[in-house]
């Protein structure tokens, strides 16, 4: 069949997939590009950095209960779904009209450069990106659609030209598809920081972490470990792709409402007397019952010394921390500043921190939500005034400070599954950071409250494990656990959305007792 009598709906077929060809084609090699001369901000984590910025506060609650830490992994699917779809169309474009399709790759380029110039790793090189992107998906849109369209001359099957065509499109993607997986692989090791922290070896802590007491984990299957591995450690951020900071070039710089600014290198701050803690930390999305929360022993020196250096002003009243990807933070100057172990962390579980959990420095804050205090890459800390500056998320709608609050959660058995009749064991954690947990207690069907054997907790920086066994009859019924801090405060039984500040209420399971 000729060109000229073809159907004209699986030409277009054909031109929509040479669209997504080429618009791989073009980010792929930009990705590629990027790891030699951008490793920290490429054109697709300028566009999901962009688009996370942009979304309502809403939208990214819904995002994080969906799909928990896998939220960045989900964007860039939806991204690359969206990129699909655009570049399909412009490829029928082509096809119908000579360079239509190409000015379509060609607002995209402008877009990606737009979004590039709004991040804060912004550099010379990076500005090339989603320009070299557009250029080289509008070179081979071109040559393929111009092979498609060719005339076949009458011929009985496909011509010269059209041979032509699938076989650059055929050799294209499979350079697409070998091109992505060598940027997946390759481009968060980029610059050598992989190596780098690798080889690096943690100075001994002046002041080690206290011992882990006798019986502080219950051995209970199913219920939160006490210490959280490194690779199970949950990671909520702003950032699609982890910052690749080299160690060997990072400063720290202290600024603001300070009697003298401060500059600091990972040198300078390994050879500062550094103490370890273990140190409960959560993320504000955390829901009732929810897994964004983890336990580790972190290496660091405390941010207050570092504060004491500088010399905040007397009408300071909050440091505003900076990330190398622009995220920001708000934390009482107050809560730096007392003897809790605010920690400017280097360490984690006993090795340099992992890329993706801040490395290679990073703030761990007792006692408040991540959003409010750990900032990860850090940069800068900026000592100033809650009236005079506001952090990422503030404008946002969420609160400007974030205690954290109260909380339990039912580990074992897990929500809805069936157990025997007669005595049951359930266990779980509780934790009051900085403040410590008094009781456990659970009850059945909102009957009384039966207190739970509470085990000591490693500090009250940390959760504490607990379990109770309860004799329970055949059928259905509803477990609820609730906690007291030290100080005699009792979890808030109110049920409260994530926003503004963290949820509340008691964590509430439904267990199907068989005979």
């Amino acid at each position: 069949m000729n060109g000229s009598h073809e159907p004209g709906l699986h030409r277009r077929r054909w031109a929509a997939a040479a669209g997504v060809v080429a618009a791989g084609t073009g980010l792929v090699a930009s990705e590629l590009i990027a790891g030699f001369v951008s490793p920290s901000l490429s054109t697709m984590t300028a566009l999901g950095g962009a688009v996370i910025d942009a979304v309502p506060p809403g939208v990214k609650d819904w995002a994080v209960s969906l799909f928990g830490t896998a939220d960045k992994l989900a964007l860039l699917a939806g991204m690359a779904l969206g990129i699909a779809v655009f570049a399909a169309a412009a490829g029928v474009l082509e096809l119908r009209r000579r360079f239509a399709g190409a000015g379509i790759f060609a607002v995209f380029g402008v877009v990606g450069l737009a979004a590039v110039l709004t991040r804060a790793q912004v550099t010379a090189a990076a500005v090339v990106l989603p320009l070299l992107a557009a250029g080289i998906g509008i070179a081979v849109l071109l040559k393929l659609v111009s092979r498609l369209a060719a005339p076949q001359n009458g011929e009985a099957g496909p011509g010269p030209a059209r041979r032509g065509f699938f076989q650059l499109l055929g050799g294209t993607a499979a350079g697409v598809l070998v091109g992505g997986a060598v940027v997946t692989v390759w481009r968060g090791g980029a610059a050598g920081v992989n190596e780098v922290r690798r080889t690096l070896r943690l100075p001994v802590p002046q002041s080690p972490a206290p011992p882990i007491p006798a019986g502080a984990d219950i051995g209970l299957a199913g219920v939160g470990p006490l210490v959280t591995p490194n690779p199970d450690f949950y990671r909520i951020d702003t950032a699609l792709s982890v910052p690749v900071l080299d160690s060997r070039e990072w400063r720290l710089k202290v600024t603001g409402r300070v009697e003298r600014e401060v500059e600091l290198t990972f040198d300078d701050l390994m050879s500062k007397p550094l103490i370890e803690r273990h140190v409960t930390i959560a993320c504000v999305s955390n829901e009732v019952g929810g897994d964004l929360i983890g336990n580790a022993r972190w290496l660091g020196w405390p941010v207050r010394e570092l504060l004491a250096m500088a010399g905040p002003a007397p009408d300071a009243d909050m440091v505003l921390s900076r990330s190398a990807d622009g995220f920001t933070a708000s934390t009482p100057l107050e809560v730096l500043t007392d003897r809790r172990d605010a920690l400017l962390a280097v360490g984690m579980n006993g090795e340099p921190l992992p890329l993706e959990h801040g490395f290679p420095v990073r703030m761990i804050v007792p006692g408040l939500y991540g959003y409010v205090s750990a900032t990860k890459w850090l940069t800068q800390l900026k000592v100033t005034r809650f009236a005079d500056d506001v952090a990422y998320w503030t404008p946002r709608g969420w609160s400007e400070r974030g205690p954290i609050k109260i909380s339990s959660r039912v580990d074992v058995p897990r929500n809805g599954a069936s157990v025997p009749a007669g005595n049951v064991v359930f266990g779980g954690v509780a934790w009051a950071q900085h403040t410590g947990i008094g009781k456990v207690e659970l009850r059945v069907d909102r009957g009384s409250w039966q207190p739970a054997k509470l085990a000591p907790g490693i500090s009250v920086d940390t959760w504490y494990q607990w379990q109770l066994g309860l004799d329970l009859q055949p059928g259905q019924h509803e477990i609820q656990v609730r906690a007291t801090d030290l100080k005699g405060t009792e979890q808030a039984e109110e049920h409260r959305s994530v926003a503004p500040d963290g949820a509340t209420g008691f964590h509430t399971i439904r267990v199907d007792v068989k005979t």
